[in-house]
């Protein structure tokens, strides 16, 4: 069998856990792979393990970065390793979690046996245990993918689930994505340096493609205090980059000439959540129900959600 999935691993400053990220690709069931590691600039020892797998392995391992080892961004590094990547499939690893020994050889099979799927993911095994203290253990658990297991999901239906609940999203490190539509579609959006470089991917895949959803968990999904979305939220930045996401999907929609009045309306409701008047709003909720009778509840809800459709 020729070697058929390339493996893209981008870091910045990831010398914590790079390198045990790297040998769970080794550890793989499945070996006909390629592993590119993708340097955002980093200025810590992680540089220096990339280059070090690099060498003891070069038909194996290649490492890159950018000109003058610049920081461009998760979706710039991810497109590097991209125009790079020379086998079928394409699995990308993140630099903090851990791929478990049969991820490929099982995803690797269930894409051959649909080929009309372009991408296929399941849950992720969110990882708080890797500190060694029995609190974290006790909070690991398996992700909830908000949609039955097993099945063949055709375009757009994936995308209401995943934007009305992030939570149910898989990361990269659980994807396995045929080469061809990933390229076809323009791989990932450069705008996104950071939080929801994903999801745009998703958006673009599952407007277009069948994604295949499998009850089998293969990665370990790391939380960490110093990950991407963890120091956003810590930073108050979320909001502002979901926000941007949003107008990136509404925008997105439009050029690709999608008429799905159902997810631009999920679209313009998750906007509005986001507006600072989202609090008032909450709070007349409150006092509504506990002092309107139950028609006037009604007709105001009525109204809000007419509002929502016109927007």
């Amino acid at each position: 069998m020729a070697e058929t999935v390339s493996i893209i691993t981008i870091f910045f400053n990831a010398e914590r856990f790079l390198r045990e990220a790297i040998e769970s690709v080794f550890a793989q069931t499945y070996g006909h792979w390629e592993l590119l590691l993708v340097d955002d600039g980093s200025t810590d020892y992680g540089t220096a393990i990339a280059q070090e797998y690099a060498r003891a392995h070069p038909s194996r391992v290649r490492y890159f970065d950018h000109p003058e080892h610049s920081n461009r961004g998760m979706s710039v590094s991810r497109n590097l390793g991209l125009r790079h990547a020379t086998r079928e499939y394409i699995g990308f690893l993140d630099a903090d979690d851990v791929w478990l020994p049969e991820k490929l050889e099982c995803q690797v099979r269930l894409l051959a046996a649909h080929p009309e799927a372009a991408m296929v993911y399941g849950p992720a095994y969110i990882w708080y245990g890797w500190t060694g203290i029995p609190e974290d253990r006790a909070r690991d658990g398996l992700q909830d993918l908000g949609v039955p297991s097993g099945l063949l999901v055709q375009p757009p239906d994936l995308l209401r689930v995943y934007l009305r609940a992030e939570e149910t999203i898989p990361s990269p490190s659980g994807i396995l994505v045929r080469a061809e539509p990933l390229r076809r579609l323009g791989g990932f959006e450069d705008e996104f340096r950071g939080m929801y470089e994903d999801q745009a991917l998703y958006v673009k895949l599952g407007l277009e493609a069948p994604i295949l959803i499998s009850e089998q968990g293969w990665y370990r999904y790391r939380h960490h205090p110093d990950s991407c979305s963890a120091v956003a939220f810590r930073m108050g930045r979320h909001d502002e980059a979901r926000r941007a996401f949003l107008g990136w999907t509404s925008r997105y929609m439009g050029s690709r000439g999608v008429q799905a009045p159902e997810l631009e309306r999920v679209v313009r409701g998750e906007l509005a959540k986001l507006e600072p008047a989202t609090g008032i709003r909450k709070a007349a909720h409150v006092a509504a129900r506990m002092f309107l009778p139950a028609e006037a509840r009604r007709w105001l809800r009525t109204l809000e959600q007419a509002w929502l459709g016109w927007r």
